[in-house]
């Protein structure tokens, strides 16, 4: 789950991690009120949507009075903002951050995930700030700097000054920085966070280390223990299939291709989308429905899907472990006829009672084509769907 920078520097003020003191505004009236009470002559405006490469994309203005600020939040509210993470449809700009300015003096970039190579939380820091973290690693590789913490002892202070020398943070800036860093580690395990990224953090004139951006992503899995984080959700910012999906416990992503895909385990749903991909075909979703699915939870997939104007066809590939094949082909049959179903679909059972579920597909006297195996399953698809 993804939240808006203003959000992020909410919640890392709360730890002590040091933010410029900002506003959100939904009109621009509301900016303009909220630049007022601001202390610093020069504010910065800024979209606030679920993706990065704002600024690039017109989306961050630096006001020196009221007028400016007025003038650069009615250009931005409302306007589709098309960056490399939103994809040509673009996200349109419904609020903005409104916040002080600040005298930069140098650009740093500090983030945490995990580790799954070594099952631990790393804390990376480059003195490239301001330019995208994988660029870095891809041109300058030598000037990420990792420290990788132990979870239980958690991020210690030798970590973080060595972290901070790394990056050639001023001397006089060191114990902010290493506050700093421990107080964002806190926010990462505690709000159980999937990705903490600082990009840019600053020092200024002042010698104070401040977050100029924020992002925060938390692990979906963890929301039933955080509460104020799920309060925090910006439905707009999300596609509406993959709200409909969490509402029935389904894992779902949209895709751009035209092959619906329904799928038992997301090992199995991924290795189901490379086959399509390796035949030709393109795959319309990521869709999971679990070990435990119904009759209910298989009919709101296939709705799903189908609320996806591209898809042409669909392809159920299932293997009956805790979910029994019998059950899940009663679902998809029951699924097909309250649908209508008219275009192609193929279906792939087995294991636990996948007999009884081929039968049930057989006598059901519907279009449905059977498949013996994955990869014969993704061949007539394709084929189906050309």
């Amino acid at each position: 789950m993804n939240i808006h920078e203003y959000q992020s520097k909410d919640l890392l003020r709360q730890y002590g991690v040091a933010v410029p003191t900002g506003h959100e505004a939904f009109s621009v009236e509301e900016a303009v009120e909220k630049a007022r009470s601001l202390k610093t002559d020069v504010r910065v405006v800024k979209a606030q949507i679920h993706a990065g490469g704002r600024g690039n994309a017109g989306g961050v203005k630096i006001a020196k009075n009221e007028d400016e600020v007025r003038t650069y939040a009615e250009e931005i509210l409302g306007k589709t903002l098309v960056t490399h993470q939103t994809g040509p449809e673009g996200k349109e700009v419904k609020r903005l951050l409104v916040e002080e300015g600040c005298d930069i003096d140098k650009e740093y970039y500090i983030g945490l995930v995990l580790d799954r190579s070594t099952s631990r939380i790393v804390l990376m820091g480059s003195e490239e700030g301001g330019t995208e973290i994988e660029e870095v690693a891809a041109e300058t590789p030598e000037k990420i700097f990792k420290e990788f913490i132990d979870p239980a002892i958690g991020l210690q202070g030798f970590q973080a000054r060595r972290l901070a020398f790394n990056m050639n943070i001023p001397n006089e800036s060191l114990g902010k920085a290493v506050k700093f860093m421990s107080g964002l580690y806190d926010v990462f395990v505690e709000k159980d966070c999937s990705v903490a990224e600082i990009n840019p953090l600053v020092t200024t004139k002042d010698g104070d280390v401040l977050a100029l951006d924020a992002k925060l992503n938390f692990d979906d899995n963890a929301l039933y223990r955080q509460n104020d984080i799920q309060d925090l959700r910006d439905l707009d910012e999300e596609d509406p299939k993959e709200i409909e999906a969490s509402k029935y416990d389904l894992s779902y992503i949209a895709l751009d291709g035209n092959i619906g895909c329904m799928v038992n385990g997301a090992g199995l749903a991924m290795s189901t989308m490379d086959i399509i991909k390796h035949n030709g075909g393109e795959p319309a979703n990521f869709l999971d429905v679990g070990g435990g699915a119904t009759a209910e939870k298989v009919t709101a997939a296939f709705k799903i899907i189908l609320e996806d104007e591209h898809v042409k066809g669909i392809y159920v590939n299932i293997f009956g472990g805790i979910m029994k094949c019998d059950v899940l082909a009663e679902g998809v049959v029951t699924a097909t006829k309250e649908i209508g179903l008219t275009m192609p679909l193929v279906v792939r059972l087995e294991g636990t009672n996948v007999d009884e579920g081929k039968k049930i597909l057989e006598e059901s006297g519907l279009n449905i084509t059977a498949a013996d195996s994955m990869a014969d399953g993704a061949e007539k698809i394709v084929d189906l769907v050309k």
